[in-house]
């Protein structure tokens, strides 16, 4: 059985239960959870939970299962009989509703984080607020966008005892002041855009020569489910979002996927290069997945 199983990890996470063509619950055994894929053909009862997910045959080799932001999606060889099918998903029940909580609460975190595409609106950017300010008085060189640091305010007399606090960054738009949402969003993801360019740069040339690889050629992603991906041909592809994070978690990307050009799997031979440059990666590995950047509309 474990060698008919191959399983796929995307960044955002749902989950499955006992399978059959969907139909619904009976009302004797009414599931405390349900997880439903938009594109669901079979379901499952796994523990207390009813899961709906898409189910699709192909040529492959192994079962695979893949919990992406829609939930559970199940793909299996077409000589696989289904009563497999559903023993995979029994055997794995723990890890899938796991991982489906897991993406549950993450979109829950994600609605939280949903920018206001206004004047004042604040965002991260490598881990720093940065608060959005439109100044139509000026036209900044950096294509209508120009980062002006915090300032340092000092405490008042009442509290003298307290240390200075700085404020948050603003980014200044040259927008007028009755700018659409989608006029600022769009000028701020042109900034941010750039700014992933430059960060990604630097840091895959600092990694490159430590792990003895060759890097030939810098995407930026927009993928919603990966933060980055590496070919046998030097191509590298990361998502842009990425600044809104920190440094260190950026740098644990990065070194990820220039550590593919040496092992193109996740071997322990990979995670040990990638240790190499970067020892703290598993606990970069876990903020990546824990901490949800902004949610775009």
């Amino acid at each position: 059985m474990h060698s008919l199983l191959r399983f796929t990890l995307d960044l955002f996470e749902p989950s499955p239960v006992l399978t059959s063509d969907v139909q619904a619950p009976k009302a004797d055994a009414s599931p405390a959870v349900h997880f439903r894929h938009p594109q669901a053909s079979r379901e499952v009862r796994l523990g207390h939970a009813l899961v709906a997910y898409e189910f699709k045959r192909g040529q492959r080799r192994s079962i695979g299962f893949s919990v992406g932001p829609h939930g559970l999606a199940v793909r299996a060889p077409k000589w696989v009989p289904l009563y497999e099918v559903d023993a995979a998903l029994q055997e794995k029940s723990a890890w899938i509703l796991r991982k489906l909580q897991e993406s549950r609460e993450r979109h829950a975190r994600m609605a939280e984080h949903t920018i206001d595409w206004r004047d004042g609106a604040s965002l991260p950017f490598l881990g720093q607020t940065v608060a959005l300010k439109l100044d139509p008085a000026h036209g900044f060189a950096t294509a209508g966008a120009e980062l002006i640091a915090g300032d340092f305010l000092a405490p008042d007399a009442a509290s003298a005892s307290l240390p200075a606090v700085q404020s948050p960054m603003t980014l200044r738009l040259s927008l007028p002041n009755n700018a659409s949402a989608d006029q600022i969003r769009d000028a701020v993801q042109a900034w941010l855009m750039r700014q992933a360019k430059r960060v990604f740069l630097e840091r895959l040339d600092h990694f490159a020569p430590l792990l003895g690889v060759q890097w030939k050629k810098l995407a930026l992603s927009n993928a919603g489910t990966r933060w980055g991906s590496a070919r046998v041909d030097g191509s590298i592809r990361l998502n842009w979002r990425l600044v809104h994070f920190k440094m260190t978690v950026i740098d644990y990307v990065v070194a990820h996927e220039l550590s593919h050009l040496r092992e193109m799997n996740h071997s322990p031979r990979f995670w040990d290069t990638v240790q190499s440059v970067v020892p703290d990666y598993a606990a970069l590995r876990r903020q990546l997945k824990d901490e949800a950047a902004p949610r775009w509309t």
